[in-house]
């Protein structure tokens, strides 16, 4: 064989024409393109010199919505529906269970967490925490700071008070107050005891609790038989007012509140307590400790709106609700408006 003889290709023993062969140069490319793609998948580049460092997200917020109550009563739809829209004006859920239920139902279910917030007042420490002989319940600051004080180991935190006295007060018909010369409940225990008809409507919580209807009799020396009370399982002093109005059952004297609004214009007069058997009662809220460690600012969202609550305002939007016939929640809505605390 001729080593210099041109190499003679057998189209036979070997096919790869020139076609083939730039068809296998295209493939091995393919091939090679991949290889190079897959380790890339397998690479974390390293970002630009100038890149920022990257952040740990912020953990997500508690959504759950903040659980607000209130009292049964009128004021307590007021105060409550207060809470409720300014918590929502800031943007926060809301799961609205306001008039839940009497002092015992909602205090309860606070303490249990069932609820996180809802209005209160100063003077019902003196029972709920077992303090009923302190003298500081009588007054507003003392009374304010004590209570505070006391319900820390419960996890539970007082907001700012409103400057009223919602205390528990005995109204009687201008009728009966004339007649008997009745202006102080200093009057009341003589004029019973010279037979003077009296029937007062109140509610079960006034008749049993012994800082109300009890303290009263014994501060003022007198005794209502059973034939002197009609009591209401509620605690809602527009019932008790109407049924003095009304006569009902022969009604002629109705517990009442200090910030009640009907009462005048239902021809009543409140009698004094000049011995002060009654603790002041400063309408507050009151929050599970859990709620201001997800909203720290709840206090000073809340302090503005309950500083401007003193008792003749208190009078007036109770007086709405329970003489007018309005809806709490547009009366409390009404008044944040015009105070501008909502827009």
């Amino acid at each position: 064989m001729n080593l210099h003889t041109p190499f003679h290709h057998d189209t036979h023993r070997n096919p790869e024409t020139p076609l083939l062969r730039a068809t296998r140069r295209w493939l091995l490319g393919l091939a090679l393109a991949a290889v190079g793609g897959m380790a890339g998948c397998g690479k974390t580049e390293a970002p630009a010199p100038s890149a920022a460092p990257a952040l740990a997200p912020a953990p997500a917020a508690d959504a759950s919505p903040v659980r607000v109550a209130s009292k049964i009563d009128g004021e307590g739809g007021l105060l409550g529906n207060m809470l409720v829209l300014m918590l929502e004006s800031h943007g926060v859920p809301v799961a609205n269970k306001v008039q839940m239920g009497v002092t015992k139902v909602v205090r309860e279910a606070l303490l249990a967490g069932e609820i996180d917030i809802y209005p209160e007042y100063t003077g019902n420490g003196a029972f709920m925490l077992g303090d009923e002989k302190n003298p500081a319940w009588k007054d507003a600051k003392q009374g304010y700071e004590l209570v505070k004080k006391l319900d820390e180991k419960n996890q539970l935190v007082w907001l700012t008070p409103a400057p009223a006295n919602n205390t528990w007060a005995i109204s009687v018909r201008k009728d009966l107050a004339d007649k008997h010369s009745l202006k102080s409940l200093a009057d009341l225990g003589p004029a019973l005891q010279k037979g003077m008809p009296f029937k007062l409507a109140a509610g079960a919580e006034f008749v049993e609790r012994t800082d109300a209807l009890p303290s009263f009799e014994t501060t003022y020396s007198f005794k209502l038989k059973q034939s002197n009370l009609l009591a209401f399982p509620g605690g809602d002093t527009a019932v008790f007012l109407k049924a003095a109005a009304e006569q009902n059952s022969g009604v002629n004297a109705a517990v009442v509140y200090g910030t009640d609004g009907a009462i005048a214009s239902l021809g009543l007069v409140v009698l004094d307590d000049p011995k002060g058997a009654q603790p002041v009662y400063a309408p507050a809220p009151v929050a599970r400790q859990s709620l201001l460690a997800r909203y720290p600012q709840l206090g000073d969202w809340l302090k503005p709106v309950f500083e401007s609550l003193d008792t003749a305002t208190l009078q007036q939007l109770n007086g709405a609700i329970g003489v007018q016939g309005k809806d709490a929640k547009q009366v409390a809505q009404g008044y944040l408006k015009t105070k501008g605390f909502l827009k």
